[in-house]
């Protein structure tokens, strides 16, 4: 005996458990947010005020960021050299953190895998820093 019923079809991922069916992916625009965001913070500048540019480099993530970086008074250098430290350390060095915590915090938030991160430092935002009496 036939019947005219079709026979239902099942995806091909239906006996996957839901959680690992379909895709996640992340766009270029969203993942430059995340720079652009990890960056300002790191560097001590509005994130609008950084420029991203990714690039896809044997199935990692390439970054090159060109941003300004907050820097102490001049004066307030030279009245109180620690203040470099409290706003940690030279240029240089905090570049060099800015970097790494770009790499990691951006790894940590998007789940991608970034290679290599170029920093341009574009100009130094001036902050002037309170005194403690």
């Amino acid at each position: 005996m036939t019947t005219d019923r079709p026979t239902p079809v099942q995806p091909a991922d239906a006996a996957a458990p839901a959680a690992f069916r379909g895709r996640n992916r992340v766009t270029a625009r969203a993942l430059s947010a995340v720079v652009s965001a990890v960056a300002g913070e790191a560097l001590q500048v509005n994130p609008a005020r950084v420029s991203v540019d990714l690039t896809d480099s044997a199935g990692a993530v390439s970054v090159v960021i060109r941003s300004p970086i907050a820097i102490p008074a001049l004066g307030r250098i030279e009245d109180d050299p620690t203040v470099i430290d409290h706003f940690g350390g030279t240029v240089v060095a905090r570049a060099d953190d800015a970097r790494r915590i770009v790499r990691e915090r951006v790894e940590e938030l998007t789940g991608s895998h970034v290679g290599d991160v170029a920093l341009r430092v574009t100009s130094a935002q001036i902050r002037q820093t309170r005194r403690v009496a």
